[in-house]
């Protein structure tokens, strides 16, 4: 808005020559006012940016020095896989496009690692829960395959969905029919002869009162049928609240609180935080981040659960993911250094490879060499 500047006021009784004379001075002083608001109108927007810019910047480069600081130091030997790692297996294992010959190269791919349990994709559900049948045609030989192939190795279903928590279209977990029918999902798959499932529903917001309900559901069948219940959880919330604060400004809350990462913990078997996709621009900030995700997880998850995390098989560049950034090499380090601070003695703990049709000789490698 403009600026109006005071009106200048000769004294009364005063000489003419001195009246000119005064108001010459004044008309001095008000061009030099004029000048000194003018200027600072100019750069008060530019002031106005810098301090956003300082007030964003420098919290960002504290958090960026921190987590490269978290990153350091020695995780110990004694960090290395306990042989309960995972990885997510594409569609194609399950609808005919895999043969013998490409279960052969898996399993010499595999020995020698961490890895217990596959999740196979047998999905996606349908918005109401349902899962059609004929959308894993060949699961049973895969799985006669992989048990003869691989003695020991789990193969559990991998479902999911997208849910309306976002957009109009999706699962609505808050229909109790929709539940029901998410059970019975379940229930079929475990018909089919997988040795568990696991749930992948996306997005979830924190505090969902449904998911957990749904989860004690689930697990009420899996255990009752000796079979194994697991998720894919999003993240933990790096700073108090942090999830609150960008869904209120988003309308997409990335991260879970602590808390509901806790209770969900407790209502399944396995947990696999999805510890990518983090936005993180270098290797040393992500490493920093998936050690301080893992002792926030460690924290929260009971010792009779097994806990995983992420790591990243896939190449991609977006604002979310940096191919760069988030290695594989960073993201072992990171789970053993938050391992090692945390809960360095603990059991039900490893990682899950993300995913197989994506990743290169090199992941393989990294993993190999860091973790086993």
């Amino acid at each position: 808005m403009p600026v109006i500047l005071p009106r200048h006021t000769d004294n009364q009784g005063v000489s003419g020559v001195r009246s000119q004379m005064k108001g010459m001075a004044g008309a001095v002083r008000n061009r030099a006012a004029r000048f000194r608001w003018s200027q600072l109108w100019r750069t008060w927007p530019r002031r106005i940016s810098l301090g956003l810019v300082l007030v964003i910047v420098v919290p960002l480069l504290a958090a960026g020095v921190a987590l490269q600081l978290n990153y350091s130091g020695d995780p110990g030997d004694d960090t290395r896989t306990r042989g309960r790692d995972a990885i997510w297996l594409g569609h194609a294992w399950v609808d005919g496009r895999r043969n013998d010959r490409d279960l052969d190269a898996f399993a010499e791919r595999i020995r020698g690692t961490g890895i217990k349990d596959l999740y196979v994709h047998a999905g996606p559900l349908e918005h109401n829960g349902t899962l059609p049948a004929t959308g894993y045609p060949k699961a049973r030989w895969l799985l006669d395959a992989v048990h003869r192939a691989l003695p020991g190795i789990r193969v559990q279903a991998w479902l999911g969905d997208v849910l309306a928590t976002e957009g109009p279209a999706g699962l609505r977990l808050e229909r109790g029919a929709s539940r029901a029918a998410v059970v019975d999902s379940a229930r079929q798959i475990l018909d089919a002869g997988f040795d568990g499932v696991h749930f992948d529903l996306e997005p979830l917001h924190s505090g969902d009162r449904h998911y957990l309900s749904l989860l004690d559901d689930l697990h009420a069948l899996t255990k009752a049928r000796g079979a194994m219940l697991s998720v894919a959880s999003h993240q933990i919330d790096p700073l108090p609240a942090a999830h609150s604060v960008v869904g209120t400004l988003s309308g997409s809350p990335k991260w879970w609180s602590q808390k509901f990462f806790g209770q969900v913990a407790r209502r399944v078997d396995q947990i696999a935080v999805m510890s990518y996709d983090t936005w993180m621009p270098l290797e040393g900030m992500y490493g920093g981040y998936v050690a301080e995700q893992t002792a926030l997880a460690l924290e929260v998850t009971p010792p009779g659960t097994d806990l995983l995390m992420g790591l990243p098989f896939f190449h991609e560049d977006d604002l979310g993911h940096h191919e760069a950034a988030e290695t594989v090499p960073a993201a072992v380090r990171g789970a053993r250094l938050g391992l090692a601070r945390t809960d360095r003695g603990r059991e039900r703990f490893g990682v899950a490879l993300y995913v197989d049709f994506a990743a290169r000789d090199g992941d393989w490698a990294a993993y190999r060499e860091g973790w086993n």
